[in-house]
């Protein structure tokens, strides 16, 4: 079934709009780190920061009830629906954050609301990404999934450049002492108008075409999660093992950066806040071109170009940025190129591994759990790694390990570049499911 292309960009947006939603509260929180633990949190800066990350990990937590919720929701209900809804709860949860007390007038219940804001923007965000993917997979011609699905990234890095750009133009607009006082909430306020925008759009968009195709069959029964698991474990563990290799490197590379080059480099912090966002709009350059690609040669030799890539590279590139900050600027702008490969064929490769009546539930959950116990925490893990062994390097070896787990899930997966999103899973060794009723 061919979308005209008005459509086609429709969709494209619907579906970047709620992720670029997602990843600006993740540029906020990441880059406005120093302030949120100093308003919200006790103790020294140290604990407060550690505090911090902490909670920023904590939401990751829930993103697998999310998954497990909102994923056979989206192929039951459709994926319309479940996408207009997820905004709506994610974009709330983030403005709430720029309104809740300081520590200093509400001891405990500041952190405490901040730790419930994290959690319910974790269980949006467990129907949020998948249901945006397969939205923007089911919409796409099947010669062009991967160009198209490179924008669903276009708006990752969107978001996240926003919310790291408002953070740092308020924090050189209005000063340290203005920042730590009241500054840190206006980025947060503004999810709510990103958000309104987004159900606008989702609201005036019918259901994809597939899915509209498989709801009107007079054969079509209702997939619960025992069928999933029971037929489809083969596709949810390849999933499960990319997304590792996918996120560590991810919230290593996006989400931790400016902790790690200010508090371990000695960069100052507007110097930390810009190195990222200078790679991250590198990185948008490349996106769609890197997407097109992957509809030429295929998915996974771009994976395991990003891969090798990685694993080779990663530790000579952590070692130049601790040169100094132009080390720093060429160090990540190569980690970025080294990683685009991965991100910009996320929603051309993940939902062509699961068929259209499990679809969304398949993608939402192997990835939220794959992404809930390694991706979130990396930041965590990667400075209690430090702070334990003296290495500033340890990141970069916890990337090297996520990778090798990557490329092993990698070797089981078949190339589905121009294939239509057929009921049989791509994946070695997995056969076609059975229909039968949900328990």
């Amino acid at each position: 079934m061919q979308t005209d292309p008005a459509t086609l960009r429709r969709a494209i947006a619907a579906s970047a709009i709620g992720n670029a939603t997602e990843w600006f509260d993740y540029g906020i929180y990441s880059y406005g780190v120093t302030y949120i633990s100093a308003a919200l949190f006790p103790g020294n800066t140290e604990e407060a920061v550690l505090f911090a990350l902490a909670t920023f990990a904590i939401s990751f937590l829930v993103r697998p009830l999310g998954g497990i919720f909102w994923g056979p929701l989206g192929d039951r209900l459709g994926r319309k629906s479940v996408l207009a809804i997820t905004i709506v709860v994610m974009s709330g949860a983030t403005f709430c954050v720029g309104l809740l007390p300081s520590y200093a007038t509400a001891g405990f219940w500041a952190p405490l609301l901040l730790i419930v804001l994290r959690m319910i923007q974790g269980f949006s965000t467990g129907g949020e990404y998948g249901g945006a993917a397969t939205f923007m997979a089911e919409y796409a011609p099947d010669e062009k999934r991967g160009f198209c699905g490179s924008f669903l990234e276009f708006g990752t890095l969107a978001g996240f450049s926003l919310g790291a750009l408002l953070m740092l133009g308020f924090s050189l607009l209005l000063g340290e002492a203005a920042m730590h006082d009241w500054g840190w909430r206006i980025p947060f306020l503004v999810a709510g108008p990103l958000g309104a925008v987004g159900v606008y759009l989702r609201s005036h968009m019918e259901d994809t075409p597939v899915f509209r195709e498989e709801h009107e069959k007079a054969e079509r029964v209702s997939h619960g999660l025992p069928y999933l698991m029971a037929h489809y474990w083969r596709p949810m563990l390849v999933m499960g093992g990319m997304v590792i290799a996918l996120n560590v490197v991810n919230y290593t590379l996006l989400s931790y950066m400016p902790t790690y080059l200010q508090r371990r480099l000695g960069l100052t912090a507007d110097e930390a806040l810009v190195v990222p966002i200078l790679g991250m709009l590198f990185m948008m350059v490349l996106l769609p071109i890197t997407g097109a690609l992957s509809d030429r040669i295929g998915r996974k030799p771009l994976w395991w170009f990003s891969l090798i890539g990685l694993f080779i590279g990663v530790v000579p590139l952590y070692m130049l940025m601790g040169t100094g900050l132009s080390g720093a600027v060429i160090g990540f702008l190569v980690l970025g190129l080294l990683y685009v490969p991965q991100l910009a064929t996320i929603s051309a490769t993940f939902p062509a591994l699961f068929p259209t009546a499990v679809r969304f539930a398949g993608f939402a959950i192997s990835y939220n759990v794959a992404t809930s116990i390694f991706g979130g925490t990396a930041p965590a893990i990667g400075s209690g790694l430090i702070s334990a062994t003296g290495d500033p390097l340890m990141p970069a070896y916890y990337m090297m390990a996520a990778c090798a787990v990557g490329a092993v899930a990698l070797h089981f997966m078949k190339e589905t570049a121009g294939q239509p999103l057929s009921d049989a899973p791509p994946v070695k060794g997995a056969s076609r499911g059975v229909k039968v009723e949900a328990i």
